[in-house]
């Protein structure tokens, strides 16, 4: 989707927020309370323009589930982020897109949103009512219209209540539909791991657990910063640029030669069930990651300045590391059934594209 038309919508979300606000005061919902773990800075979205409604919430998963959104019917937004691997896509290193054709990036995990400022592995989108647009529209992903969602939407009876229940009146429209869909994933907040659980003073690292940790804020959390494990910046790790691809990161949206081959950082909450690894998902393994940070960091001019001579670890090193990674696994949130299909969901299997 071109700058110029997000933009546009951007500016139509913002203006629109006082008339959405009064209209959901006249409508009996159901408040939701945001959880903000204790220790963890404030969030960024603005709940006031959007406010959590457990209406707008069940809304918003039906859509995510919803494989309609789509053109084929067979790739709802759970397609590639799915809820056992922290809502990314497992196994494949590319996602898939309509047709039985693939993408051309590994999509990231969904958690812990509300403190992110920017969307996309190249912050090309900068609010998240918005961030819906680009996947339903790229062709080489969910290839559809917004006219044609709605149309569809517009014609199910049960969307219809649900909007009329989430929004006062059955209409349906582009900004309450990104609304509904921001209302579920705003609620995916993942703070219940071994480790925040080390931090609240419920549990203790066992001794790998704990050199592993040491290592990390000694080599790791310069880039990953707790409590959300990323410090949100855009960063080139020195991997070689997949012709085939041709996909050169923030770039891309900033023109700026300056940001070849920059992605952003994602966090390592979860990492252990999210492989594979890299924008592209060329790594398979957390230790084939170390390894590259080890001996196969590539020194061009936008290689970052932490990683130009490599992280040096040891096989030791590794193991340690990863039990502490493994620790960053919040189980409690890929079992959550209130982040689980609804009832009603038909959610097609992947086709089987390696």
């Amino acid at each position: 989707m071109k700058r110029g038309v997000v933009l546009i919508l951007l500016i139509a979300v913002v203006f629109a927020g006082t008339s959405f606000i009064h209209l959901q005061q006249k409508t009996k919902t159901t408040a939701l309370k945001f959880p903000v773990p204790a220790g963890w800075p404030k969030p960024v979205y603005d709940f006031k323009q959007n406010p959590l409604t457990k209406e707008g919430f069940e809304l918003g998963r039906k859509l995510f589930y919803d494989g309609r959104l789509s053109a084929d019917g067979n790739f709802p937004c759970a397609g590639c982020h799915q809820q056992f691997a922290a809502f990314a896509t497992y196994d494949h290193s590319l996602s898939h897109g309509i047709h039985n054709t693939l993408t051309s990036r590994n999509a990231p995990a969904l958690f812990n949103l509300a403190w992110q400022k920017e969307f996309m592995l190249d912050g090309g989108i900068n609010h998240l009512d918005l961030q819906p647009l680009a996947p339903i529209t790229a062709a080489n992903e969910m290839g559809e219209t917004i006219d044609s969602v709605l149309k569809k939407l517009k014609k199910d009876a049960t969307y219809r209540k649900m909007f009329k229940a989430a929004f006062g009146d059955e209409t349906i429209n582009t900004q309450r539909m990104n609304k509904a869909l921001s209302q579920f994933v705003l609620m995916l907040v993942s703070a219940n791991s071994k480790y925040d659980k080390v931090i609240r003073g419920e549990d203790s690292f066992n001794l790998p657990e704990r050199l592993g940790y040491a290592m990390f804020k000694n080599k790791c959390a310069s880039c990953h910063a707790e409590p959300m494990f990323t410090d949100y910046s855009y960063r080139n790790i020195g991997l070689d640029l997949d012709t085939t691809i041709g996909d050169l990161g923030r770039m891309k949206i900033t023109r700026n030669p300056a940001d070849s081959l920059k992605f952003r950082v994602p966090s390592l909450r979860n990492v252990m069930v999210s492989a594979p690894y890299a924008h592209d998902g060329r790594f398979f393994s957390t230790y084939d990651l170390l390894i590259h940070y080890r001996k196969s960091v590539i020194v061009m001019p936008t290689t970052d300045s932490l990683v130009r001579k490599g992280i040096p670890l040891s096989n030791f090193e590794i193991g340690q590391l990863t039990a502490f990674l493994f620790t960053l696994t919040d189980s409690s949130f890929l079992a959550d059934k209130k982040f689980a299909p609804p009832n009603d969901a038909i959610i097609p299997p992947p086709p089987d594209i390696h």
